[in-house]
């Protein structure tokens, strides 16, 4: 099993990863040996993970969510997939064409 997994930062920020143990990786974050960004943004609080099959798909979520805005994160942790769908430029602009 792997997670994909959102924390939120003490300034605000989210930071997204992925891992195969994550209540471990939560304690490294925390105690200043997870990635340089949380590590200048502690503590850190988990707002959002699901678990996967595969370490891929887990990755695959993490580069997905990556991507995304500061707004579109947040909406999707408070809402889940179906809060952002149409969140998309090309999606928005296909709307705005009709």
């Amino acid at each position: 099993m792997a997670f994909a997994y959102v924390l939120r930062c003490v300034d605000g920020t989210y930071y997204v990863g992925s891992t195969i143990d994550l209540s471990r990786r939560i304690e490294q974050h925390n105690a200043g040996c997870g990635s340089a960004y949380t590590r200048r943004r502690l503590p850190v609080e988990l707002v959002w993970s699901a678990d996967f099959d595969g370490i891929a798909e887990a990755f695959a979520w993490e580069k997905r969510i990556q991507g995304w805005s500061h707004a579109k994160r947040e909406a999707f942790i408070e809402g889940g997939i179906d809060a952002v769908l149409g969140w998309s430029k090309r999606e928005r602009l296909r709307r705005t064409d009709n």
